[in-house]
């Protein structure tokens, strides 16, 4: 999990038993890896994000997940098959095994072969894959023939992981073996036979499932009264983990968004933006998943970029950009402002109080933090009172500015000077958190 989704966990007072259901005592110091090729900790330049990545799997953040909705009274039905959808101006229905459900919104999260996409009349397009991947857990009785760790081979690539007989590969087979076939034994074995060069055995295999760098989007986020996030939005390799990182960004970005327009209280728009902001997101991941695939690719082209991108990652610069991507502190929407702060993760700022920015947002709502000693925006603030948090007082870095208005994503709105700017600090408040009660 990257340290932009780890921030996310840390935010909704989630990342502490996210780490005990990842039986990670603290975040991972690793900074991940380009097409198997890994970076070097040492070559990052600066702080990074606030939170380092942690080792985790999907298994432990649906446990989190499923206990923080459990906890918010929210009702989980599972194996339920959705068979049609039909919406008009004011609701959607959605026929979910035998019964019949009216919502005023839905979010189709449900995988990469989204029942709500497809009813919903989503399109859905892209690239088709280049290689099958798998995963599997086998009974190695000579391991030693294999490397630990990524291995960017001369047929394809493979991983032995930390935990024994756990190997993951990659075969440049043009996606030929897919989920509808069940991986044998010798199948397996004379994959990776061929991707690793040497004559290891796999005397059993446990568990194995296969996967493909197909990488399609939808061309919108949003169909009337029904929004995808997740796979349901967009599909491609999980290389570098982007998967699971762009999902908790799509919610994050939705789930305030939704909840502000289901209370009432959403400008007009705002859900519209979900789309504006998260779909490039996505678009961008894809081509970074392809990226990495042909860099990977068996051929004599791919090996030389291999060795233009070793040489990249061999300097300073070029570890540090691939870092910055892998870990989400890149991403920056676009806000309509020139401030290179406005669109960004906020960082995890030290306050006065001696409580950090983190925990200021535990409950959803937005932050305004106003570091001038006259409280310029206390008055001002007053007027969203439930739906953003007033902070005042000094920081441990302000950043160099006078007030921040920070999302309830995380992301900074407004950054100014509150004595001189407080008429933009409303505007840009009404604009994302709509009409003042006062």
């Amino acid at each position: 999990m990257s340290g932009a989704s780890v921030e996310a966990f840390y935010r909704r007072r989630m990342l502490d038993s996210l780490l005990t259901a990842s039986g990670n005592p603290s975040p991972s110091r690793g900074v991940g890896h380009f097409a198997g090729m890994m970076l070097d900790p040492s070559k990052v330049n600066g702080a990074g994000p606030a939170m380092q990545g942690v080792m985790t799997n999907l298994e432990a953040a649906e446990t989190v997940l499923s206990e923080r909705a459990a906890k918010l009274d929210v009702e989980i039905r599972r194996g339920v098959t959705i068979s049609a959808l039909t919406q008009d101006d004011e609701r959607v229905v959605v026929q979910a095994g035998e019964h019949e459900y009216a919502a005023r919104w839905v979010v189709g999260c449900d995988g990469g072969r989204s029942a709500v996409r497809g009813l919903a009349g989503f399109d859905f397009v892209g690239t088709e894959p280049q290689f099958t991947g798998y995963v599997l857990l086998a009974t190695i009785p000579d391991p030693g023939k294999l490397s630990p760790g990524f291995n960017l081979t001369p047929a394809g690539m493979y991983i032995q992981m930390p935990t024994e007989g756990h190997i993951g590969m990659m075969d440049f087979d043009g996606g030929a073996f897919d989920r509808s076939q069940q991986p044998t034994r010798d199948h397996l074995q004379a994959v990776l036979r061929r991707v690793s060069g040497t004559d290891v055995t796999l005397s059993d295999v446990h568990l194995a499932s296969s996967f493909t760098d197909r990488a399609m989007q939808t061309t919108t986020y949003r169909q009337g009264r029904v929004l995808l996030a997740g796979d349901a939005a967009h599909i491609h390799s999980p290389l570098g983990g982007q998967g699971l990182n762009t999902g908790f960004g799509d919610a994050m970005n939705l789930g305030w968004k939704l909840a502000a327009t289901v209370h009432g209280h959403a400008p007009d728009g705002l859900l519209d933006t979900y789309t504006r902001e998260r779909h490039p997101i996505g678009a961008w991941v894809l081509d970074w998943t392809r990226a990495q695939a042909a860099v990977m690719r068996p051929d004599p082209h791919a090996h030389a970029l291999q060795t233009v991108m070793r040489d990249l990652l061999g300097t300073r610069d070029g570890t540090t950009y691939v870092s910055e991507q892998v870990s989400g502190s890149a991403i920056r929407y676009d806000l309509g402002s020139e401030q290179p702060l406005v669109g960004r993760n906020v960082p995890d700022l030290a306050l006065q109080d001696g409580t950090r920015l983190g925990e200021q947002m535990h409950d959803g709502r937005g932050v305004v933090l106003d570091f001038s000693a006259d409280r310029h925006l206390r008055d001002s603030a007053t007027g969203w009172e439930g739906r953003i948090r007033y902070v005042a007082g000094p920081a441990e870095n302000d950043l160099g500015f006078g007030a921040v208005l920070v999302r309830p994503d995380g992301v900074v709105a407004w950054a100014g000077d509150p004595a001189s700017d407080r008429a933009a600090f409303e505007q840009v408040t009404a604009h994302w958190f709509g009409s003042p009660a006062i």
